[in-house]
């Protein structure tokens, strides 16, 4: 009996001892293949196996590699990185340094820039620092002169609203202050119809 619960116990704990296949992937000993899943850096698994020397990921959607995503990966000696669209902006920043550290650098070959323009084709492993920090700073550039320019135009359309505002309150008001004004007319040309129409026997 006490066995059995042992045993079950231990079954329980199971899962927690002997790490599992990251979804979608598949996995055989020390080898982790993600060919072809559709990945992209949000659905990439968040750690895989430590006991992992060879990794598929070629033929996905990925534009960069999350930092520190191989850096516990005692055992591994390969990552199939070839078909992503890379884009070499400050997030491959890790990518590039990783790569920089593998003694066969030649496996990494086929991993290539998509995106920026100016990078397209270039070898990641290859790319400076500089390269690639120019790129950040463009980007920063470029989000701060467009934040600029939606807080003018944010700016430009309140200024509009406030003066349609304005207007229409004027407008409004000369409205109300001329129907005030015929109703009284209309009160006082109509008074003398009523006063009659309320004694129609009276001859004076």
């Amino acid at each position: 009996m006490n066995s059995g619960i042992l045993f079950f116990t231990l079954l329980g704990f199971l899962p927690l001892v002997i790490p599992i296949c990251p979804v979608p992937c598949r996995c055989a000993t020390n080898i982790i293949d993600c060919t072809s899943k559709d990945l992209t850096v949000e659905k990439l698994p968040a750690a895989f196996r430590p006991s992992a020397e060879i990794i598929h990921l070629g033929n996905n959607r990925l534009t960069s590699i999350p930092n520190g995503l191989f850096d516990n990966l005692n055992s591994l000696q390969v990552v199939y990185l070839q078909g992503n669209p890379w884009e070499c902006d400050c997030d491959i920043l890790y990518l590039r340094s990783w790569l920089q550290w593998q003694q066969n650098r030649t496996l990494y070959r086929d991993v290539r820039c998509r995106s920026p323009a100016h990078l397209q084709d270039r070898i990641i492993a290859y790319l400076t620092e500089d390269e690639i920090v120019s790129t950040c700073q463009h980007w920063y550039c470029s989000l701060a002169l467009l934040s600029q320019l939606c807080l003018f135009i944010l700016l430009f359309l309140q200024g509009i609203l406030g003066i349609f505002i304005i207007v229409y309150v004027q407008k409004f008001r000369r409205m109300t202050s001329e129907a005030r004004s015929t109703t009284q007319e209309l009160y006082q040309q109509v008074d003398p119809w009523v006063s009659s129409s309320r004694n129609p026997y009276n001859n004076d």
